[in-house]
C-alpha cells in the first residue's frame, strides 16, 4: 500500500519512524454529469474572476478571505515555517481506556507501518505495551495543513490510528431528543430484550453494500442493452402509528423464522411452533361460533327473499279468489233451490192425503 505521510511516533524519548497508510477505501460508484440533450460530458473549469481565463493547477495557490472580501495569500513555505512540533511527528500525549473516546469523534482510519529495520524494535514495544495495558494512545499530529487529534490502538499485529475530531467540533444534541415525558413499560423492554437476543450477533465480514451491487447490475444491464425491470417496492411502514407491543412480538417471530428457529411463541409460553389459524367447522348439526351466525344470517336472508316473492305473486292469484267466491255463490243457490223443492213437495203430499180422506167419506 502506498504511504501518504512519512514521520515518526514520539513515545517519550523514543522515536519510531513510521509511514502512514490509508486503512480504508471508498467503493462508492461515482457518476459524471452529462448534457441530457446530446450526452456530452459536463466539466467544471477553474476560471479566474479577473481575466475570465482558465487557470492550470500549477498556477493555483491558497489564500484566506478576510471579512471584507480581501484575499490574503498563504504559501506552503509560510505554513512550513510555523513552529509546529507535530509537523512530522505523531506526538503521544496520554494513554486512556478505550471507552473514554467518544465514537462521535472518530474520523478517518490509518495504518502505521514501521519505516525501516531500526524502527521494528520500538514499534513492537509500543504495540505490545498497548496490548497489555488494554488502553489506547491519544496523540497529536499534523496532516494536510492542519494539526489533528488521533487515537492509536492495536489491530492484529499492526498499530492503527483513528483521526479524531477536536472536542469543540462535536455539536451538542440540543432539541434532538423526543419532547415530553415518554413512559416505557417493563413488558415493552422485555420484548425489546427478547428481540435483541433473537437477532443476536453478526459476522461483520458477511455484511455488504446491497445498493452498490444493485447499481452495478443496473449499469451492466444498460451497457448490454437489456431492459431494466423496476424493482418491487416494499412497504416500509413509515409514518404509521403502530401498536408497539404487537410490533415487537411480530419482530421477534420474524427474527426467529428468518434464523430457522422453532419456538415462535412469546417468552415464557413454551417452545412450540406458531399455531395455524383455521376457520371453525360445524359439528353434529349444531351451530358453533361465527360459522353458525353466518348460516343463520344466510337462512334468514333466504326466508326474506321467499316472502318477498310470495308477496309479489299475490296480485296474480286474484282471479282464483274470484272463481272461488263464484263457486260458493252457485253452491248456495243450489242449496236454496233444494230447500224450496223439499218444502213444496211436502205441502203437495199433505193436500193429496186430505183429498183422499174426503173421497172415502
Amino acid at each position: 500500500m502506498r504511504s501518504i505521510w512519512n514521520g515518526a511516533i514520539s513515545f517519550g524519548l523514543v522515536s519510531i519512524p513510521i509511514k502512514l497508510v490509508n486503512a480504508t477505501e471508498n467503493h462508492s460508484i461515482h457518476f459524471r454529469q452529462i448534457h441530457l440533450a446530446d450526452g456530452g460530458r459536463i466539466r467544471y473549469r477553474k476560471v479566474c474572476e479577473l481575466d475570465e481565463e482558465e487557470v492550470a493547477g500549477g498556477e493555483i495557490g491558497k489564500a484566506y478571505e478576510d471579512a471584507d472580501g480581501t484575499m490574503i495569500p498563504i504559501t506552503d513555505e509560510d505554513l512550513a515555517q510555523l513552529p509546529l512540533p507535530t509537523a512530522k511527528t505523531i506526538e503521544i500525549v496520554a494513554f486512556v481506556p478505550a471507552d473514554q473516546i467518544d465514537p462521535l469523534q472518530m474520523d478517518a482510519a490509518y495504518y502505521l507501518s514501521a519505516n525501516g529495520v531500526p524502527a521494528a524494535k520500538p514499534y513492537t514495544l509500543l504495540r505490545e505495551a498497548l496490548k497489555r495495558s488494554n488502553k489506547v494512545a491519544v496523540a497529536k499530529y499534523a496532516l494536510r495543513g492542519r494539526e489533528r487529534l488521533g487515537m492509536l490502538r492495536v489491530v492484529d499485529d499492526v498499530i492503527a490510528m483513528h483521526g479524531l475530531l477536536w472536542p469543540d467540533e462535536i455539536r451538542a444534541p440540543e432539541g434532538v431528543a423526543p419532547e415530553g415525558d415518554v413512559t416505557v413499560r417493563d413488558a415493552e423492554l422485555d420484548l425489546a430484550d427478547a428481540l435483541m437476543d433473537t437477532l443476536g450477533e453478526v459476522d461483520m465480514d458477511s455484511l455488504h453494500d446491497d445498493y452498490r451491487e444493485a447499481v452495478e447490475e443496473l449499469i451492466a444491464a444498460k451497457a448490454s442493452g437489456e431492459t431494466v425491470r423496476p424493482a418491487e417496492s416494499g412497504d416500509a411502514g413509515g409514518g404509521k402509528v403502530i401498536d408497539l407491543i404487537a410490533a415487537l412480538e411480530n419482530s421477534v417471530q420474524a427474527a426467529k423464522k428468518s434464523r430457522g428457529e422453532e419456538g415462535a411463541g412469546a417468552e415464557g409460553e413454551g417452545d412450540g411452533e406458531m399455531a395455524d389459524v383455521h376457520p371453525i367447522k360445524r359439528t353434529s348439526g349444531k351451530p358453533a361460533g361465527k360459522s353458525s351466525t353466518r348460516s343463520t344470517k344466510k337462512s334468514t336472508a333466504a326466508a326474506k327473499k321467499s316472502t318477498a316473492a310470495a308477496r309479489k305473486s299475490t296480485p296474480k292469484s286474484t282471479g282464483a279468489k274470484k272463481s272461488t267466491s263464484t263457486t260458493k255463490k252457485s253452491t248456495a243457490k243450489k242449496a236454496a233451490t233444494k230447500k224450496q223443492t223439499s218444502s213444496s213437495g211436502g205441502s203437495g203430499t199433505k193436500k193429496t192425503a186430505s183429498s183422499r180422506k174426503r173421497t172415502s167419506a
